[in-house]
């Protein structure tokens, strides 16, 4: 960048007043290690452990895998430090930060409170049905350890469960309260003491069945080549197109979360290199996921069988798999106890993004706060819950799909608020706000931010465009037109 890190073009950095009370009293992370965590243990969820592989599957398995990865390094890494910096710079969370962001800039106007209201508005929608697919987990998990591995196998126990009226009811609002009770004890006591355990046992025990799931499985060699080895012919434009969506999703970006993350990091730690360890760590996982899930399904009914995205994968796929592997109900438990910190780490952070946007914006104190969304919490999720037996009445007819209430609450926040969302902030900060406001904030540490050049060319031209195609074929795909 030709002129120095400013914001909107002045010859002088803005100094931002973030004395208030507010403020002042934030809770901060212990450290470095401690955000990193966190952030990293939001980014890897569901999308990791059942979106990821199947994308892989579909769209070229090594070649998917280098064009995720060279995506995260140059597009993903440029957003999230965009929206730590935000969240550091006004210390406030999603629904707040962009009207203080305007008012530290000299900007005024009815839209950049409409860009706060979506960031909350996001995790809203995604929080009860995230709940949800954590109770169908914990079913599971449980399952798997009383030994029911056999009938977990069979082909209507996933239907039978869901659709159950009162089942699922149970399990989503034991889900919810271990999101809550995490979310109760705080900042430090609560969400990173949870991270502080849960990331390192979820990175264990994703080598431990990927590396199980290789040596004992007939033909998992030629799954891991198939997942691993890149090649030409398998490139295409939709490869391109899917791993960035993916990207997006799987890095719990354009949901308000690494804001209200970033708004407690402490102004002395090397943001940049805080956000490249999170890509870094959330990366590692999705690739794991690919290496327990792609060998495995490879070897149970070739590649076609990995495609199947979403819960036909997770709930009804892996366990016919896992049930023709030595020790099924060990290997079952360890799977879904890995799916299960992915995401109640996951939960938290969406619903830690609510209670921090209604303390800010509400400065009714963060106790009322949680109080407030945790009743909103049980209530929603029951909606979700409750689409497969006594409200499978309710279907949106959208393109040619016919979606129940968790589709379409997963369509409306994944496929158009959160692309959209995030066109809209990359556009804003690039040539609104002006890029320096953010280049401030990275080098607030006393180090200066060596790829800022790139960074500005990046979140000004590159970003832009590539969410504008995943906004289009993100919808183009759920109602139909396209296929990814």
């Amino acid at each position: 960048m030709a002129d120095s890190p400013t914001t909107s073009g002045h010859s002088e950095p803005l100094a931002v007043d973030i004395s208030n009370d507010a403020v002042s009293e934030r809770a901060t992370w212990s450290g470095k290690l401690a955000f990193v965590l966190a952030g990293a243990a939001s980014a890897v969820g569901l999308g990791n452990l059942w979106r990821y592989p199947s994308l892989a599957a579909k769209y070229g398995g090594g070649a998917f895998v280098l064009t995720y990865i060279i995506l995260v390094l140059i597009l993903g890494l440029t957003y999230m430090i965009t929206e730590i910096g935000i969240g550091r710079r006004t210390k406030l969370s999603g629904i707040s930060a962009f009207t203080r962001m305007a008012a530290d800039t000299g900007h005024k106007g009815a839209g950049w409170k409409a860009v706060g209201l979506f960031e909350i508005i996001v995790p809203c929608i995604i929080g009860p049905y995230y709940c949800v697919i954590g109770g169908w987990i914990l079913k599971y998990m449980v399952g798997y350890a009383l030994g029911a591995a056999d009938e977990i196998a069979g082909t209507s126990y996933f239907t039978s469960f869901i659709t159950s009226d009162s089942e699922p009811v149970a399990w989503t609002l034991l889900f919810c309260g271990i999101t809550m009770l995490v979310i109760i004890l705080g900042v430090n006591q609560g969400i990173e003491k949870l991270n502080k355990y849960a990331m390192p046992a979820l990175l264990v025990l994703a080598i431990a069945i990927a590396v199980y799931a290789i040596a004992t499985l007939p033909d998992a060699g030629a799954g891991v080549a198939y997942f691993l080895i890149p090649k030409a012919s398998d490139f295409s434009v939709m490869t391109v197109v899917a791993a960035a969506g993916q990207m997006f999703y799987s890095l719990s970006l354009a949901m308000g979360i690494m804001i209200t993350y970033g708004s407690y990091m402490k102004r002395s730690e090397h943001l940049a290199s805080s956000a490249g360890w999170i890509c870094l760590f959330d990366t590692v996982i999705a690739v794991l996921a690919g290496l327990m899930v792609v060998p495995a399904t490879y070897s149970f009914g070739g590649v076609e069988a990995t495609k199947q995205a979403g819960a036909g994968l997770m709930f009804q796929t892996l366990p016919q798999v896992f049930d023709t592997m030595p020790l099924s109900s060990l290997v079952g438990f360890l799977y879904f106890a890995l799916v299960f910190f992915a995401a109640l780490t996951s939960s938290v952070s969406i619903i830690e993004a609510v209670v921090s946007g209604i303390d800010d914006a509400s400065h009714v104190g963060r106790r009322k706060s949680v109080r407030i969304v945790g009743i909103a919490l049980i209530v929603l999720a029951l909606l979700p819950t409750l689409g497969y037996s006594v409200l499978s009445w309710v279907h949106f007819p959208i393109g040619s799909a016919d979606m129940t209430i968790l589709d379409f609450a997963d369509f409306i926040s994944n496929s158009v608020i959160m692309p959209a969302l995030a066109l809209v902030v990359s556009i804003l900060v690039g040539w609104v706000i002006k890029p320096g406001y953010i280049v401030e904030e990275v080098e607030a540490d006393g180090t200066r931010f060596a790829l800022r050049k790139v960074y500005v060319f990046l979140l000004k031209f590159v970003v832009p465009i590539l969410l504008g195609v995943v906004l289009v074929s993100s919808i183009l795909n759920s109602v139909g037109v396209i296929s990814i």
